[in-house]
């Protein structure tokens, strides 16, 4: 059974999908770290998909293959999970690690954007997702942590 991390390892950032305050979905972009479970995000308050988040804690995460990777565009490899979203004070236990983490994985330019007051962790836990590799190879997150692919059988796969 494959898992996310491996999937997700190319990546770089996340297309974030919010709800804004008018009940529109609102699409936007973060780098992001995965540690096997979880997807962390770490952006300004300033930013349109950050307040929709603090007023609405729910967000979706798409990683899409680039168009030049694939000769047909239909065949572009895609994840799309559905999540809730934590925010992850500055003073919590796990910040430290996490930021270290994910620092190593996207370099110094987050390390510099550590020291401004207005940016803040986010941990997006998956409650549901699916990943598509092509014309009928299409599967559901599952498992116990939300991060192994399932074979569909049916359905969509969300709650």
């Amino acid at each position: 059974m494959q898992h996310l991390s491996e999937l997700l390892a190319p990546f770089q950032t996340t297309v974030l999908g919010t709800i804004a305050k008018n009940d529109y979905p609102f699409s936007s972009y973060a780098p992001f770290y995965y540690d096997g479970e979880v997807v962390y995000i770490f952006i300004s308050n300033i930013a349109t998909h950050a307040q929709n988040i603090q007023a609405n804690p729910k967000a979706s995460a798409f990683f899409i293959e680039d168009e030049s990777m694939t000769e047909n565009m239909f065949k572009r490899k895609r994840i799309s999970l559905q999540c809730d979203v934590q925010a992850i004070s500055r003073e919590d236990d796990s910040f430290d690690g996490i930021m270290k983490a994910f620092v190593s994985k996207q370099g110094e330019t987050l390390s510099m954007l550590m020291g401004m007051a207005d940016f803040n962790l986010y941990a997006l836990t998956p409650m549901y997702g699916e990943a598509t590799f092509g014309f009928g190879e299409a599967y559901n997150v599952g498992g116990e942590k939300m991060n192994q692919l399932v074979p569909r059988t049916g359905g969509s796969g969300h709650k």
